[in-house]
């Protein structure tokens, strides 16, 4: 997610442990999550009607105006994260709604486009007249607004990408963002003995901070690193393949950061060439935990390749959560595109936290009274994250830092690995800790 990897206006109204002390701490992790008691775990349930608080009862108030900007560009598309916030929003208006009204998002697009970003913004705020943005998943997004979400009191609820997501107050995200989960594929190869890793991700903006975190994890661990990248969409994937495999040697690691389709052109390739098995492992950050992958690779790369997953894998999980999730993705998500897959998580995750938020403003929706409801979450329960979630007045935020690894099997991302913190050797995991007390 990557990198996970003008606008068209589209409304739809850490360090590694041993063995048993990581199990111990993924046990704790585990135990903490279920002793939480926020209300989404609580009310979920397969049946959409539970998503908000009258079954069946459409929500026909005054409208709570939300916004978002999602990067949608030939080898980028980050909508499906805001169709399924709109899919989750779109639930809980059909089921009462937030006192009654029902929650609208106005989502626009941008092609990587500096000041069509700062002219969504605006867009959003002065004309649309949102009252906060939740959703906001882009390449550059956080990096050009950040100064302007900040003085207009904005606390935005993302899936972030650019360094601003996790470096600011004003932004906290449900994912870890292209950074933090390439760390966490890189960790998980480093755990399985490789001694080599060769790093590749798209030609956007954003690349050298992405490659951050893996190149401070490698060389703490004493692992050489290669960093490659590639202009997308890819069009010549047998090159990239034979690249990736020959830099990486028998006893190296392929770890990629694209999203699923062109993570999948090169996987495709090195099977095609018989490539799968000529270095010891294959990782790919968050995007590549989706069924749509699992389902495309087939059965010659189980054992291979093993994906970073931010958020809790649904296959083979019979929560009231993921049940909801299911359910709400079937009858209103339409237009996400990547069916099950860590972007719909996201924008489910988000929606989900947005709701809560909103449920606990007391008096008039407004920018105020919304955006201090956003910070003011702590140790919610999202029943798909590995701990709690908060917001928080922090300078910096890296709300998600404890996640997964998955690999394909039978068409299905399952669990090779459970909840596991991001390394502390990432000097931006380290700061996050030490500001939010661990």
């Amino acid at each position: 997610m990557r990198s996970y990897l003008h606008g068209t206006s589209v409304r739809l109204g850490v360090a590694l442990t041993t063995i048993a002390g990581a199990l111990a701490l993924a046990f704790a992790l585990s135990s903490a999550s279920q002793a939480s008691t926020g209300h989404a775990v609580a009310r979920s349930a397969s049946a959409t009607s539970s998503c908000g608080p009258k079954p069946g009862v459409k929500a026909t108030g005054s409208p709570i105006n939300l916004g978002a900007i999602n990067t949608k560009q030939p080898g980028t598309d980050f909508t499906d994260i805001s169709n399924m916030a709109a899919a989750y929003f779109a639930c809980v208006n059909a089921n009462g709604g937030v006192g009654g009204h029902p929650i609208v998002l106005h989502m626009l697009t941008d092609a990587t486009n500096p000041a069509q970003i700062a002219a969504d913004a605006k867009q959003l705020v002065t004309t649309d007249h949102v009252l906060g943005m939740v959703g906001n998943t882009d390449i550059i997004e956080c990096s050009v607004d950040y100064k302007y979400v900040q003085s207009i009191g904005f606390k935005v609820i993302a899936a972030g990408i650019a360094p601003e997501c996790y470096s600011t107050p004003n932004y906290a995200d449900v994912n870890m963002g292209p950074r933090y989960s390439s760390d966490g594929a890189a960790q998980y190869a480093i755990s399985r003995g490789i001694k080599k890793i060769v790093f590749d991700q798209s030609n956007v903006p954003g690349t050298a901070y992405n490659v951050g975190g893996v190149a401070a994890i490698a060389k703490a661990h004493g692992v050489s690193l290669t960093q490659l990248t590639e202009n997308v969409p890819i069009t010549d994937a047998n090159s990239v393949a034979i690249k990736e495999t020959q830099d990486a040697g028998p006893n190296g690691a392929v770890v990629l950061n694209f999203t699923p389709p062109e993570a999948l052109v090169i996987l495709q390739a090195a099977q095609k060439l018989g490539l799968e098995n000529k270095v010891k492992m294959w990782a790919c950050s968050t995007p590549c935990n989706t069924d749509f992958l699992a389902k495309a690779l087939g059965p010659a790369w189980q054992g291979h390749f093993y994906v970073n997953a931010e958020l809790t894998p649904v296959d083979g999980n019979n929560s009231p959560t993921v049940q909801l999730y299911k359910a709400i993705l079937k009858q209103y998500g339409s237009s996400v595109s990547g069916g099950i897959g860590s972007f719909s998580q996201m924008g489910f995750t988000i929606g989900e936290i947005a709701t809560h938020a909103l449920e606990s403003v007391k008096g008039a929706y407004t920018v105020k009274s919304v955006n201090a409801a956003f910070e003011a979450v702590k140790n919610y329960n999202t029943g798909m994250l590995c701990r709690p979630w908060t917001y928080g007045p922090y300078k910096l935020h890296i709300a998600n830092n404890v996640d997964y690894t998955v690999t394909p099997k039978n068409g299905q991302m399952l669990i090779a690995q459970g909840c596991t913190p991001i390394s502390a050797d990432d000097p931006g995991i380290a700061a996050y800790r030490k500001a939010a007390g661990g």
